[in-house]
């Protein structure tokens, strides 16, 4: 391969599995499978002394070592409160996820025969649930840094499986992405045609995902071992019970998955329990979560339905847990369509590496058609003659090897259009003196998007104000109901009477970039911040966390 083409690569870093892909010289999505010869890993840490083990042996060390592992931490990215504590040390959800993100890489480069001497995975893509708002976000793309991984762009996983998707399809549709991980939930509605990709409208809950199931199977065991054995003991209340379950309910679920009964044991203070599961009582038991899911989808599909778009033409499962036979069933009763199971476990992988070459590709078109970029500097398709395109693609051919084919090439002029997953707004006082939020950026809005609007200063003679900028996920005007991403300050001058006029815009980029200005419009005082979220690491924070976790092994 060229030096001159970057390969990305896609990681899909989830909640109870991550994978990785590249695309090859014909311009195919490949898994690169772990030093285990599996194609995805489990996204589980172990602490062992002063290395860090990630995947199979990490989980089940959980059974017997439960408080130096630590799973699904993916649920608590962006949260500034969650902490996991290791001898006297304690690590943070993006620190986690960089362990994860650096067996993947390190498993990968040794797969690939990367000798470490100028051969290293340095560019990537990784994925979010699409539900993930600003600091979750940042949290991710954080999380590769500090695992010395040049990120360029953090994707939503709905998206990348209509990347992977939309490059086998020939007609224009509209789809509905059923996505169902081990720890979250997305559901969006995408427009896929000709040189496009748009996304509609997205719901979901992130916290809402197939570790749910396991946990209703769990406690459904443990209530059999006490009516069999008579013990008020409860297992859940041994740890090591406890994730003994936990590993036994997610091997029972795949199980259910292809037969009718799954067997288990559950042996706890001198006793032990044999319970049966029939699959009619697993669905029983975990109704509820799928009437959430589809509550979800209602509720999205709602939203679309308000954007002009009232029905979709496929229903594409995405995420392991979607292979539970009741997914298919209550899809199927729900709107009569039959889903189409894609690749569930590495779609989003894939979809990200695609991407990832797609941006890549584009870059070098950019090189040899001068002034093709859009005001961020980013390619425009739309600013290209397809003769243009199609003799750059030729030129690049022949330049790094790789062979371009007919989709492949229309994946490199196709435009992806996105939407703001979470209404974002600023914090004011309304005339009952009540703060509220008020929303500038509209949930399932398509980026880049802005909007300014006009407000007043509180208090004569005020000294500044604060920019609170909240997100949203139901445009709730109470604060409570909101996240708070950060805060600008701007400065006033003195003497001016209560509601001078201070004109707020907020500008969402392409990227998911937040650039909040603010101007005093009496006496001209301004100020223009793009925003780092204050519940994640800033950039020095990073390079300085970055430094200390590189002394640990991982593996």
């Amino acid at each position: 391969m060229s030096d001159a083409l970057t390969r990305v690569y896609g990681i899909d870093l989830g909640t109870t599995y991550s994978a990785i892909a590249y695309v090859d010289e014909h311009g195919k999505p490949v898994i690169v499978p772990n030093q285990e010869s599996e194609r995805i890993t489990p996204s589980v840490v172990l602490f062992d002394g002063d290395a860090i083990i990630v995947g199979n042996t990490a989980k089940e060390s959980a059974k017997v070592e439960p408080d130096r592992v630590v799973s699904r931490v993916k649920q608590h990215m962006g949260d500034p409160h969650y902490v996991f504590e290791y001898d006297g040390q304690a690590y943070s959800p993006e620190d986690i996820s960089s362990f994860i993100l650096r067996k993947v890489v390190g498993d990968a480069e040794t797969a690939l025969g990367m000798d470490g001497e100028g051969q290293k995975i340095t560019d990537v893509v990784i994925t979010c649930p699409a539900y993930f708002g600003t600091a979750e976000r940042e949290a991710t793309a954080n999380a590769g840094t500090l695992a010395g991984l040049n990120v360029r762009a953090v994707l939503n996983e709905p998206t990348a499986a209509a990347v992977a998707y939309g490059l086998e399809q020939e007609r224009d549709q509209v789809v509905l992405v059923f996505d169902l991980g081990g720890g979250t939930f997305d559901v969006t509605m995408i427009e896929i045609k000709d040189r496009l990709i748009r996304v509609i409208c997205t719901g979901g809950d992130h916290r809402l995902g197939g570790s749910l199931w396991d946990e209703a199977i769990v406690m459904h065991l443990a209530d059999q071992f006490r009516e069999q054995t008579g013990l008020d003991s409860d297992p859940m209340d041994d740890p090591e019970v406890l994730n003994d379950l936990f590993l036994q309910a997610e091997r029972g679920k795949k199980t259910l998955t292809q037969r009718d009964k799954a067997p288990f044991r559950v042996t706890h203070a001198g006793q032990s329990a044999r319970v049966e599961l029939d699959r009619s009582k697993f669905e029983e038991l975990t109704s509820h979560l799928m009437d959430r899911c589809l509550e979800l989808t209602r509720e999205m599909l709602a939203d679309a339905k308000a954007k002009g778009f009232e029905a979709f033409d496929s229903l594409i499962l995405v995420g392991g847990a979607t292979r539970m036979p009741q997914v298919r069933d209550r899809l199927v009763s729900e709107f009569g369509a039959e889903p189409i199971s894609f690749d569930p476990d590495e779609a989003v992988a894939k979809g990200a590496a695609l991407y990832g070459f797609k941006e890549s590709i584009q870059q070098q078109v950019a090189s040899h058609l001068p002034g093709s970029g859009d005001e961020e500097g980013r390619f425009d398709p739309s600013s290209v003659s397809a003769s243009a395109m199609e003799e750059a693609l030729d030129k690049i051919e022949q330049e790094t090897g790789f062979t371009l084919t007919g989709p492949v090439r229309e994946l490199v002029s196709t435009q992806i259009v996105n939407v703001l997953s979470k209404s974002l707004g600023v914090i004011a006082r309304n005339d009952e003196g009540r703060d509220v939020v008020v929303y500038l950026l509209p949930r399932n809005g398509e980026v880049p998007m802005e909007r300014t609007q006009e407000f007043g200063t509180d208090q004569p003679d005020q000294s500044g104000v604060d920019i609170r900028v909240m997100s949203g996920e139901r445009d709730s005007p109470e604060p409570m109901d909101c996240q708070e991403v950060g805060v600008a300050q701007l400065h006033l001058p003195e003497g001016l009477p209560a509601r001078s006029p201070i004109r707020v815009s907020f500008n969402i980029t392409r990227d998911g970039r937040l650039i909040v200005s603010a101007k005093d419009l009496t006496g001209g005082g301004a100020i223009d911040v793009e925003f780092e979220t204050e519940a994640v690491m800033n950039a020095e924070e990073v390079e300085r966390r970055s430094t200390a976790l590189r002394l640990m092994q991982v593996s």
